[in-house]
């Protein structure tokens, strides 16, 4: 199924693996996938597909999140890690991928796992392991978001999104609105953060040893960053010897909504297309 948004981004939706999975397609060129943050979807990039890049552009909707069907959830980093896979296997072929937060932890676990599908990984606000605070904060959503009770689900979204951002000038509410539509019934997001606590006791980072120099490595960071702080960045840096750092100004987590200018350029710059 295929239906136009504008004169240069399409949506389309596939079934891969147990999933119909929705993505939108922009651009010409070299292949660049895009992978969104937990509580989000492929909208999340629309500024970035529409900036005219020059690549083809793929940001797919997360199982579970947005309109993509959550199929049979496991709660592991490996099934996400897998869903991307399959799409660089039967979408866009090799390609550079671009994570935020969630989406680079999962990029990161692809390219350890399939260096030969990722040409080069920018990874943006990402952890490759949690700390017991993180993996309480992830226990007491799974545990709402598995409820009823859409208010208070409602609630520690917009606590969540407002804690997330640091730049006044941001639109608390309306980004709450579209990473509620983006949670739907909760699944999605359920399956996620179940995937996230587990790098309290089993870390991603071991594993990040296997993304060798053939496939460049970019850390994008956040000066107010709280949920990936530095020092998230730093351990990625140590496991990774050719890995390279930038920082984003005046910036929370949700760096692309503070500071979407400046996001984007330094994103144009790392690609170097």
């Amino acid at each position: 199924m295929t239906s136009g948004i504008d004169d240069t981004i399409t949506t389309h939706t596939v079934t891969l693996r147990d999933i119909d999975v929705t993505y939108t397609r922009a651009g010409h060129g070299p292949a660049v996938v895009l992978v969104h943050g937990l509580a989000e979807d492929h909208q999340s990039w629309h500024t970035v597909q529409e900036t005219g890049l020059a690549a083809t552009t793929y940001a797919y909707d997360l199982r579970g999140h947005g309109q993509t069907t959550v199929g049979s959830p496991e709660g592991t980093l490996a099934q996400l890690r897998d869903d991307l896979l399959t799409f660089l296997e039967e979408i866009s072929g090799p390609a550079i991928c671009v994570g935020f937060s969630l989406g680079g932890t999962v990029v990161l676990a692809a390219a350890a796992q399939r260096p030969d599908l990722l040409t080069k990984v920018v990874a943006l606000g990402t952890s490759s392991v949690v700390g017991r605070g993180a993996a309480s904060f992830y226990a007491g959503r799974i545990q709402l978001f598995r409820g009823t009770d859409t208010a208070a689900q409602q609630e520690a979204l917009h606590a969540d999104t407002a804690a997330a951002l640091h730049n006044p000038a941001s639109d608390v509410d309306a980004v709450t609105r579209a990473r509620l539509a983006a949670v739907g019934d909760g699944r999605g997001y359920v399956n996620a953060s179940t995937a996230m606590a587990a790098l309290v006791d089993a870390p991603l980072t071991p594993e990040l040893s296997e993304i060798g120099p053939g496939v460049d490595v970019a850390i994008i960071g956040a000066d107010h960053d709280t949920f990936c702080p530095k020092k998230a960045a730093d351990i990625i840096l140590g496991a990774i010897e050719h890995a390279t750092y930038a920082e984003i100004s005046g910036a929370g987590h949700l760096m692309l909504v503070d500071q979407p200018e400046q996001s984007i350029a330094l994103l144009q710059r790392t690609l170097d297309l």
